[in-house]
C-alpha cells in the first residue's frame, strides 16, 4: 500500500515543529512503514499489486494513542458531579464513601458482558477520533476476581475492534472497604495474591499504583513496585495529583515509564524523571472537570527535557470525557502546550509513555503502520476546534479500518 499526500507530520519533540514532509508519500507492506519521503521520491512499484490511496491534499499522522484510560468500569457518578458542583471536594466526596468505592460497587455487581457493552461506546468514541492504541487500567474491582474481570474484557475490547489495547492492574487504586483501616493488609493482597496470578495469566502489561493522601503511602507503593519487578511487569504511578508526597521519585527508581497527573510535581521530581527517562502523562480532563487550580509544571518540564504525554483518563468520577480530540484542545488552552507539543503527547510521548517507543507513535520506517488522515490543511487544527470531527481515514497495521 501507498499513500500519496500533501504532508505528513512524522512528528517532533521541537514546541513548533512538526517533522512535516510537504508533497510526501509513505509506503506500507506486511503492516509496517517501509518507505516514506518525498512523493516525487517513491520507489517505482507495480500499479497491479500495489493499492494505493490519494490522500487528497490531507495531511497524514501516526495513529493517535490514548496513553491513560480506566473506561472499564460499572454504573457512573453524576450524582458525585452535582455534589462538587455544591460545593464539596474530591477529598470529602471520598471520605464520605463515594468516590472510587461507588464504582467499585457497580463494578463488582456487573458482569463481563454488562462491562464490556458500557465500555464498548466509550471506546468506540475514542477510535472514531483517531485513536489507534489505548491503555485500560483495572482498580475498580479491588479484589481478584473482580480486577481479574475487569482485565478479560480490556482484553475482549481489543477483539471487537481494530484497536491496541495495552492493560495495566490497578488494584492499588483505593483501599476496598473489608480492608477499611487495614491498607498495609490491602497492599499484601494485592502484592501476594493478585498479582502473581495476574501476571501468570498474562492479564496485564504494567502495573500502576495511586500514590496520594487519600491513595497509598510511600512504603505501600514500593511493596506494589517491588512485586511488579519480580513479575517482569513495567511501572507507572499516579502521583503528585493533589499533593507532592515523593511518589514520582520513588517510581524513577524503579525506572518506571511514567508518571500521571503530575500538577504537584517539584523541580527535584521533574529531575528524577528526566534522569530515569520518564515520560509526564499530563491528564487535563481530569483537571477541568474537578475545576482544579494547580497547574502542572510544564515549563520545568520542557527545561528538564522531560517528555509530555497527554490523554483522556476517561473515567467516571473525575473525567468521563471521551475525546482525545477535546484533550488536545485542553492540553493548548488550559496547560499552555503548542499545539506540536500537544500532538507528540498523543503520538510519539505517549507511545513512550507505554513503552511502545520503538515501534508506534511515529511516521518511520519499520513503526507499525497506525495512521491517521485528517481533512485539515494544517496539523494546528487538531487542536484548535472542537466538535468538528476532522478525521477522513484511519488504518491499523496497514489495513484500513475507517
Amino acid at each position: 500500500m501507498a499513500y500519496d499526500n500533501e504532508g505528513i507530520g512524522t512528528q517532533s519533540h521541537a514546541k513548533n515543529n512538526y517533522g512535516e514532509i510537504l508533497d510526501g508519500a509513505l509506503a506500507i507492506s506486511n503492516g509496517k512503514i517501509v518507505w516514506l519521503g518525498k512523493a516525487d521520491n517513491l520507489p517505482r512499484y507495480n500499479k497491479n499489486d500495489v493499492n494505493v490511496i490519494d490522500g487528497q491534499g490531507q495531511w497524514l499522522t501516526p495513529g493517535l494513542i490514548d496513553c491513560h484510560t480506566h473506561l472499564v468500569y460499572g454504573g457512573n457518578r453524576a450524582n458525585e458531579f452535582e455534589m462538587r458542583l455544591q460545593g464539596k471536594s474530591y477529598q470529602e466526596i471520598a471520605q464520605a464513601g463515594g468516590g472510587i468505592i461507588s464504582t467499585v460497587k457497580a463494578t463488582r455487581a456487573a458482569t463481563e458482558a454488562e462491562l464490556l457493552a458500557s465500555a464498548l461506546p466509550r471506546l468506540t468514541a475514542l477510535h472514531q477520533q483517531g485513536v489507534t492504541t489505548v491503555e485500560i487500567k483495572s482498580g475498580y474491582g479491588l479484589d481478584l476476581i473482580n480486577e481479574v474481570k475487569m482485565l478479560k474484557v480490556a482484553g475482549q475490547l481489543e477483539k471487537i475492534l481494530p484497536i491496541t489495547v495495552k492493560r495495566t492492574f490497578l488494584g492499588a487504586h483505593a483501599l476496598p472497604t473489608e480492608y477499611k483501616d487495614n491498607a498495609d493488609g490491602y497492599i499484601d493482597l494485592v502484592c501476594d495474591e493478585m498479582l502473581p496470578i495476574i501476571a501468570e495469566q498474562k492479564l496485564a502489561d504494567s502495573v500502576d499504583v495511586f500514590c496520594e493522601s487519600i491513595g497509598f503511602n510511600l512504603a505501600q507503593t514500593e511493596k506494589v513496585f517491588n512485586a511488579a519487578k519480580k513479575h517482569g511487569l513495567s511501572i507507572k504511578a499516579h502521583a503528585e495529583q493533589l499533593s507532592d508526597l515523593g511518589g514520582t521519585e520513588l517510581a524513577a527508581k524503579y525506572n518506571a515509564l511514567s508518571t500521571d497527573h503530575v500538577e504537584f510535581l517539584s523541580e527535584q521530581g521533574i529531575k528524577a524523571m528526566s534522569a530515569a527517562n520518564m515520560t509526564a502523562v499530563l491528564l487535563p480532563g481530569a483537571f477541568y472537570f474537578l475545576r482544579e487550580t494547580q497547574l502542572p509544571p510544564v515549563e520545568l518540564l520542557r527545561q528538564h527535557g522531560v517528555a509530555m504525554a497527554v490523554a483522556t483518563d476517561v473515567n467516571p468520577g473525575t473525567s468521563p470525557l471521551c475525546s482525545i480530540l477535546l484533550m488536545l484542545n485542553m492540553a493548548c488552552t488550559l496547560f499552555r502546550l503548542t499545539p506540536s507539543e500537544a500532538l507528540a503527547g498523543v503520538t510519539c510521548n505517549a507511545a513512550k509513555a507505554l513503552g511502545l517507543s520503538t515501534t508506534k507513535g511515529k511516521l518511520a520506517i519499520g513503526f507499525d503502520a497506525d495512521l491517521a488522515l485528517w481533512n485539515i490543511t494544517q496539523p494546528a487544527e487538531l487542536c484548535y476546534q472542537f466538535g468538528v470531527n476532522p478525521l477522513s481515514a484511519l488504518v491499523q497495521n496497514g489495513d484500513k479500518v475507517i
